[in-house]
């Protein structure tokens, strides 16, 4: 059985890792993008976090229907609901600059954007948004990263390089 929680930055390589280790191991691969947003309206032009108890919700159905498990993800407020249940987690720890590099030759994510070019229109503020990260002071910043990472006592490691 594993259980294996990845976070990071955007662009640090969350998804190519959680992807490869599920592939590799045959393991349920949770993206918590799918989870802790609310499905855009017509009227909306912004994004809004789902309520917290509703993303608990379907990470305790996730967790019921699956044994051995990776989730990645950026958010620490729902990473959080996880790390007494992980074996590992794996912080994605790239500098700002490695970070946009792959944000910029990131394969389009039709899970995620409608197109390639709603993808490569949002980009400019994906930068912007990855270029915060050392300085903001909230559930997605390299603060509360850190800090998880410390928390957690089992097996961990740190990443610096996608290499």
């Amino acid at each position: 059985m594993i259980k294996t929680l990845i976070f990071g930055n955007s662009g640090s390589g969350k998804s190519t890792l959680a992807k490869m280790l599920s592939e590799q191991n045959n393991l349920a691969h949770l993206d918590l993008d799918s989870i802790a947003w609310q499905p855009l309206t017509p009227e909306q032009s912004v994004p809004t976090r789902m309520p917290l108890t509703e993303s608990e919700s379907l990470i305790k159905s996730f967790l019921a229907q699956n044994s051995s498990w990776v989730i990645e993800g950026c958010y620490s407020d729902l990473l959080a609901l996880l790390l007494d249940k992980a074996q590992e987690v794996i912080f994605l720890n790239l500098s700002v600059d490695d970070c946009i590099v792959n944000a910029k030759n990131r394969a389009w994510e039709p899970h995620k954007y409608e197109s390639e070019e709603a993808q490569n229109a949002n980009l400019d503020m994906l930068i912007n948004w990855i270029s915060e990260y050392p300085n903001r002071d909230d559930h997605f910043s390299q603060k509360s990263h850190l800090a998880l990472f410390n928390r957690f006592s089992g097996k961990k490691e740190m990443r610096t390089s996608n290499k």
